[in-house]
């Protein structure tokens, strides 16, 4: 075959060819000398890699990758493609070990469809370079049209290779819909424990993907356990048990084996120990008995022409079918006539069904229940709901209340375990049983319980069934029982054996001793009942409220002064805030008996229980001394106790209250002495509700002398109140201290008082003008004036007072000033006592008598000059 012209090396491929001449196997000249004809056409460039290719992997690369392209958009059935095949081949005599041009050729014969250069590529390469092969071998043989045998057999080929694969093996065969194989694939890999997943799942999902593959293809997969490998997933993976649980009677289903599965529901709903499980349980067996219900309906509703067969196949009962020869050919016709008429092949049978499945819902809260004491067995809420559960059925309640006071344990109980005695041994007394109950109640008080106050209810429960029976010597036995102090050899041997039951503590339940000494108050004497007071106060077990109840029976009784001493040990046994209402009851209790009688005593007690009693709490007994006070003893105590338990804006209210029972009381004068004294708490810039009151019960009920001492009273307590106690500190506004004003400058400055603010004070204080006078200067700071202010001339000019509305009466008491005039006696009447005084002024001696006296003896009266004279 001759070479065409075009082909030969052109003038410019002169100096290639020659270097090549000279060195043919130097692969960078090959190299060289394509880049320069890489414009050329591809013909050209063929010639030139087919010269140089035998032993450069380089070179067979590029010219393969140059093959490739040139077919990349041509149908597989172009020649150009055999070409391309040819190529591979002769390149694969020297590259065979070479996995990348393996790989360029299998891609290409994918393609094509070919198994067999797979092979090949197998079989040339070494083990360390299979993976390279098997990855588009698999993509190979996973595509449609390829037989599944041929695909089966490359994947069982695979695994021998890399077994860790075979959940691609799984999953190849599930979407070939090949469930047998799949199955049994699945199953090995869940048996083995040395597996691991590559792609992340967990056995648990292994299981579940099993379950579901048995269970939706009952009828292709077979050879398998379902039952005993559902059980092991159940078993093993306690999460999902609900739901394995329905794929066992799933399983069963698909099987037509619906009573099987039936079984299987019930088992499941008994066994699990969630709710969540249950639930999915519950509703998978419901939702199973209405499909079948339904489709036991539409199966009932035959056509006409399928009613019209029948009644032409009917036969007379006394007819025997076997002697019929023509039926007897036909083995359909004989069973459906022999089968048609027994029993238990009725197909009507929709009533028991549905009365199956009514039964099935009304049980929901039965298995419910059960669920939930099958995860906590010693709930007692549970066991009483179970109980309601079987409300009218006694029989069923008692068996219940059996089985939960034997399974329940009280050390671990949730709840009360003693209820459960109680509720069991009622439920005889509601079915008048009273023989039972109290065998039940005797079990009861002999159950070691978690704590003292549940034994002790069980007594009082027992001991109150007695009394709604009306038997009251058996309750109160049975408090005594109750109450009795075990012996000391019986407390050594529980001592011996190191655990100490609640039997052994219960004679000093409180609760048991309140109920016990209710009986004896309502059904015992006196004398035993204070017994049992004695022996609650001897266990040091009391409250207040039992003292409290001791001392009142006392006191019904007219046993006073031991009710006094009940309240004495009371106060002496509790402290704050306990003692509180024993203070209260026996101070009023007190006051009530003896009144004035024992004023002295009562008022140590007062001051004994305002001693003991907290700053919080005096406030009640100070008010309840100062009732003393008013009724029996002194005002001024009265309000000495009210000013020291009050604070002061109480006081005032107290007072203010006061002031208005004694108004009704018609005691005016006291009333106003109240409000005097109240005065002090009450500041007239603030408190105008105070003033505005006493100044009303002033208009009522005084006159003019007690309205002018009320207004005087208000100025004095105004001053008190004054802007100055404001500003100035704490320490400068004692009484016995007086300041002048350059030292209360130097105060307020050591106070911390801005300037501004001392500049303002200063001009209140100091006088306006430069001009002051040393008297002025010195003037002293901490008393204000009432009536008066200073002036720039230093002297002092009336302040007007507020201004107060009088009836008809005059404003100030200025206004109300009388001149009134002086005369001498006429000396007539006096006689000879006048000519005596005389003598006696001029035989004394005048220079003896100061000039004062003498003027203050002549102001004398008549009278008292007498005096005077008799006695010298």
């Amino acid at each position: 075959m001759s070479i065409s012209k075009e082909l030969y090396p052109s003038q410019e491929d002169l100096p290639y060819e020659e270097e090549i001449l000279r060195n043919p196997f130097s692969l960078k000249l090959w190299w060289r000398y394509l880049i320069a004809k890489s414009e050329a056409p591809f013909r050209n460039r063929f010639i030139i890699y087919e010269r140089a290719l035998p032993g450069s992997y380089k070179l067979w690369h590029a010219y393969l990758r140059k093959r490739l392209e040139i077919v990349r958009n041509l149908p597989v059935t172009h020649p150009k493609y055999d070409t391309l095949n040819n190529t591979f081949e002769r390149a694969l005599v020297t590259m065979h070990k070479m996995p990348r041009i393996w790989i360029m050729y299998l891609q290409t014969l994918t393609e094509q469809k070919t198994r067999r250069t797979f092979d090949r590529a197998l079989c040339a390469l070494p083990v360390t370079q299979h993976d390279r092969i098997w990855e588009p071998y698999l993509v190979f043989v996973s595509q449609k049209g390829i037989p599944i045998e041929t695909s089966l057999r490359v994947y069982r080929r695979y695994l021998k290779y890399d077994p860790s694969h075979i959940e691609d093996f799984i999953e190849f065969l599930v979407n070939s819909s090949l469930w047998q194989e799949a199955a049994e694939r699945l199953a090995s890999v869940l048996n083995d424990n040395t597996f691991y997943s590559i792609k992340g799942k967990t056995k648990h999902r292994l299981w579940l993907e099993l379950c579901d593959l048995l269970t939706t293809h009952a009828m292709e997969v077979s050879g398998l356990n379902v039952d005993a490998i559902i059980r092991g997933g159940i078993r093993k993976f306690t999460d999902e048990v609900g739901r394995l649980w329905t794929s066992l009677a799933d399983y069963y289903i698909r099987r037509s084996l619906f009573e099987k599965a039936r079984d299987i529901f019930e088992e499941g709903m008994t066994t699990v120990v969630t709710v969540r499980d249950f639930s999915v349980i519950f509703d998978a067996y419901s939702q199973f008995e209405e499909s079948v219900i339904a489709h036991k309906m539409e199966s009932l509703d035959l056509s006409d022409e399928e009613e019209e067969d029948i009644q032409e196949e009917a036969i007379e009962e006394d007819e025997d079918i076997r002697l019929d020869v023509d039926l007897c050919k036909s083995k359909h016709k004989f069973e459906r006539k022999i089968v048609k008429g027994f029993w238990l092949h009725d197909d009507k049978d929709i009533d028991l069904r549905l009365a199956r499945l009514e039964h099935l819902m009304n049980r929901r809260p039965e298995l419910a229940n059960s669920v939930l004491l099958r995860q906590n067995p010693h709930n007692v809420e549970q066991w009483h709901r179970r109980v309601k559960i079987f409300e009218g059925s006694p029989t069923k309640q008692i068996l219940t209340y059996t089985e939960a006071v034997r399974t329940v344990d009280p050390m671990k109980a949730v709840g009360k375990p003693h209820t459960l005695w109680v509720a069991f041994a009622k439920l005889y007394e509601n079915h008048k049983d009273i023989a039972n109950a109290r065998v039940i109640f005797d079990k009861a008080v002999q159950v070691n319980y978690k704590t003292v106050d549940h034994l002790a209810s069980v007594w009082c429960e027992w001991a109150e069934m007695e009394l709604r029976h009306k038997n009251f010597k058996g309750a109160l036995e049975l408090m005594r029982r109750a109450t009795a102090e075990p012996s000391v050899e019986v407390k050594r041997r529980v001592a011996a054996d190191g655990n100490e039951p609640v039997q052994m503590k219960v004679h000093k339940s409180l609760r048991l001793w309140t109920f016990y000494v209710d009986l004896e108050e309502n059904l015992g004497t006196l004398e035993s009942t204070r017994a049992v007071y004695e022996r609650i106060l001897d266990l040091r077990i009391a409250t207040p409220q039992i003292i409290i109840n001791y001392a009142f029976l006392l006191e019904e009784n007219k046993y006073f002064e031991d009710a006094f001493k009940v309240y004495e040990r009371g106060v002496k046994i509790f402290k704050y805030p306990h003692v509180k209402d024993i203070w209260i009851t026996y101070l009023s209790k007190f006051v009530k008996r003896y009144g004035k009688s024992k004023l002295e005593r009562a008022r140590e007690l007062f001051e004994h229980a305002v001693e003991m009693a907290p700053a919080d709490a005096v406030k009640q007994l100070y008010l309840q001394y100062a009732k003393l006070e008013e009724d029996y003893g002194l005002a001024k105590r009265a309000m000495k106790a009210i000013e020291s338990g009050l604070p002061d804006k109480d006081v005032k209210t107290m007072c203010l209250k006061y002031a208005e029972l004694e108004k009704s009381l018609g005691e005016i004068d006291r009333a106003r002495g109240i409000y005097v004294f109240a005065s002090q708490f009450a500041d007239p810039r603030t408190d105008g509700d105070f003033w505005n009151k006493w100044h009303e019960f002033e208009v009522q009920h005084g006159n003019e002398d007690t309205f002018r001492e009320m207004l005087r009273i208000k100025r004095s307590v105004s001053a008190s109140y004054s802007q100055t106690h404001f500003i100035l500190p704490e320490y400068m506004m004692q009484k016995d201290q007086s300041l002048t004003l350059d030292d209360a400058k130097d105060k307020l400055k050591q106070a911390g008082v801005p300037e501004d603010e001392m500049a303002a004070l200063e001009r209140q204080l100091g006088p306006a003008s430069k001009n002051v006078n040393s008297k002025d200067s010195s003037r002293k700071v901490g008393f204000v004036s009432a009536g008066v202010e200073s002036q720039t001339d230093g002297g002092m000019k009336p302040v007007a007072n507020e201004d107060i509305d009088l009836p008809e009466e005059s404003d100030s008491e200025d206004e109300e000033k009388v001149e009134i005039a002086q005369k001498d006696v006429p000396s007539a009447v006096f006689g000879g006592l006048v000519r005596k005084r005389d003598d006696g002024d001029r035989d004394g001696d005048d220079d003896t008598v100061p000039a004062k006296d003498r003027e203050s003896d002549n102001r004398l009266g008549a009278l008292e000059r007498i005096k005077r004279q008799k006695k010298t």
